[in-house]
């Protein structure tokens, strides 16, 4: 798979101005505790599905001791979840119905580079579809401006039918 653009230009997102914080992330995104992957949102567009966040990746996460000790690697799998999370954002922001959005899969991932504690990873996401039950985007991921993952994330409505 060949690089694409980036979504957007990661040198024009600001982290010193984030448009919605962790409580307002909260009101979208249902993951808590150490499983909240977002710190702030830097970027939303309804209209074209866009959606720009970021993650300080922090020395004290529960990944931390043991991918890989001696040398920690933000892991790929949470790379993916961070980008998952950020799709949820824009999904149920632009939705407005409090449905519980899910990932659903994962398609052509490639990681492009390492992340490690200290590294501010810019995540960005752009609806390819969206419908009522169901969002497929393309999902990018930055440090120091070079790209170091993409992919393309589907997730869908789950039914409270259990």
């Amino acid at each position: 798979m060949a690089v694409q653009q980036p979504i957007l230009d990661p040198r024009g997102l600001s982290l010193d101005n984030p448009i919605a914080d962790l409580e307002q992330i909260r009101a979208h995104v249902p993951q808590r505790f150490e499983f909240e992957m977002l710190h702030g949102i830097l970027h939303f567009d309804q209209e074209q599905g866009i959606g720009a966040a970021y993650k300080k990746i922090g020395a004290e996460e529960f990944w931390v001791r043991g991918h890989i000790p001696g040398r920690p690697l933000f892991p790929g799998v949470l790379m993916i979840e961070t980008a998952a999370q950020l799709c949820c954002y824009v999904f149920c922001r632009s939705q407005q119905d409090g449905r519980f959005f899910a990932f659903g899969g994962v398609d052509q991932v490639r990681f492009r580079g390492t992340v490690l504690p200290g590294d501010q990873l810019i995540i960005m996401v752009k609806s390819k579809r969206m419908r009522s039950n169901l969002g497929q985007f393309n999902s990018q991921a930055y440090v120091d401006n070079k790209l170091v993952y993409d992919g393309i994330i589907t997730g869908m409505i789950l039914a409270d039918d259990r």
